[in-house]
């Protein structure tokens, strides 16, 4: 008897934090994963780590040639994509000002256009046989804050098109955003202004919700029968107020 290929995950961040987990907890779950980053080091020794069901694909969303190459590679090795994980991020928090530029036009590359160009280019494959969109978002995306404005707003906007983009593919792809508090990452070692970085590695030392959490979530909505598409997900540590 034949079985039916592997499903193919595509994980953008897969370096670090929630990619990484979600990539680990994808292939346990019988995915065959992509795993897509700029640091290729840590990606080729997490391919190798997950074995034959995974390869690494060095890659940046804010390059979109980069991507149409990935995509290529995935198409190639595993004949194309049934998930996409838009996960890849950065958190550069600080007062809004002209020293802060720099950081402003990375997150909105990163956060916001890294997904939408990811998208783009993967979409083809998504629509071939039904697939789903995970985009990973932020409590930030619904609650904003002195010092992370950019950020938020990339979120928000993360938010408004992912609505968009579910009402569009319905219903042959399932779009799903999942909006984490404060979660236990390497996110806060990015920020630049160090004043805030000190103050929020203290909130993130602290947190009770790790990588893994998140993974299991995104684990689950994947696994729901295709008759069910869950279309958000805002989730906190128990003992996170805003």
């Amino acid at each position: 008897m034949t079985h039916p290929p592997a499903p193919v995950a595509v994980v953008t961040g897969a370096s670090s934090g929630i990619g990484e987990a979600t990539a680990r907890a994808l292939v346990t779950g019988g995915y065959r994963v992509a795993l897509l980053a700029r640091r290729s080091d840590r990606i080729n020794a997490l391919a190798d780590e997950l074995g034959d069901n995974a390869i690494a694909i060095p890659a940046d969303v804010t390059d979109r040639a980069s991507m149409v190459a990935a995509a290529d590679v995935v198409q190639h090795q595993f004949g194309g994509a049934n998930v996409l994980v838009n996960n890849a991020g950065i958190m550069l928090l600080g007062p809004f000002s002209s020293e802060q530029r720099d950081d402003y036009r990375a997150m909105v590359e990163v956060n916001l256009m890294g997904a939408i160009t990811t998208t783009e280019v993967f979409l083809d494959q998504l629509r071939t046989g039904g697939g789903d969109i995970i985009n990973i978002s932020s409590v930030a995306g619904r609650t904003a804050r002195a010092g992370n404005g950019v950020y938020a707003a990339t979120k928000w906007g993360l938010n408004g098109w992912s609505e968009a983009l579910r009402q569009e593919l319905l219903p042959n792809v399932r779009v799903t955003l999942i909006e984490p508090g404060i979660v236990d990452t390497e996110l806060p070692t990015h920020i630049t202004h160090q004043e805030t970085k000190t103050a929020v590695s203290q909130a993130y030392d602290a947190a009770t919700v790790t990588a893994s959490d998140i993974a299991e979530v995104i684990t689950f909505v994947l696994t729901r029968p295709r008759h069910l598409a869950i279309h958000e997900v805002l989730l906190r540590p128990a003992d996170q107020q805003l």
